[in-house]
């Protein structure tokens, strides 16, 4: 089972895109566990995941987060349209597709 850990400010605008990834990782018989943090929490989860995400608006915390994961996992930004739109497929399929 993949885990991915999404990032944001408090932890809340990301509540939802995970609701959607679960809703679509259903539909493509997928198991995954995604859980969503503040960024200030990254830490406490972040060697117990294969890929952290961050929300468009925490992509200055990019480096901050990579030196967190030592270039064990990804650490990628979620693409601002996909975000804004709460696309949860076409952010699974891309965030499977980097972690493969």
């Amino acid at each position: 089972m993949k885990k991915i850990l999404l990032v944001c400010s408090a932890g809340m605008s990301t509540s939802l895109l995970v609701t959607k990834m679960q809703e679509a990782a259903k539909e493509m018989q997928v198991e995954i566990d995604i859980n969503a943090l503040p960024v200030s929490e990254c830490s406490t989860k972040i060697n117990e995941v294969d890929i952290v995400l961050l929300g468009p608006q925490v992509r200055f915390q990019k480096t901050v987060v990579e030196r967190l994961a030592n270039g064990r996992i990804p650490v990628d930004i979620i693409d601002m349209r996909a975000y804004g739109m709460m696309d949860g497929k076409s952010i699974l399929k891309s965030t499977l597709e980097k972690i493969k």
